[in-house]
């Protein structure tokens, strides 16, 4: 389920750290890395998880690859998230 996914990739620290970091703009891995102080393969790791959830997105430049935020699936959240709390009706 697409809420599941997105939500066991969101649940870890280190990963919404990636987000916030790519919220600045588009990184390579290493800048990512050097922003959080973990190792290479701890960053590739989360960030596989996170474009297996369709978080970020990635580009290839030479041999670097540089990742950014998937806008249109965090817009897409969004819009689920307050579809879902809007029609909780309240109990009486």
């Amino acid at each position: 389920m697409f809420f599941s996914r997105t939500f066991a990739a969101l649940a870890d620290p280190n990963r919404q750290s990636i987000l916030q970091t790519l919220k600045k703009g588009e990184a390579p891995v290493a800048i990512i890395a050097e922003n959080l102080q973990i190792s290479l393969a701890t960053i590739s790791h989360h960030l596989d998880i996170l474009k297996r959830a369709d978080l970020v997105s990635s580009r290839r430049s030479g041999r670097q690859i540089f990742y950014n935020l998937n806008m249109s699936v965090m817009e897409e959240i969004s819009e689920a998230l307050l579809k879902f709390i809007g029609s909780k009706k309240t109990k009486k």
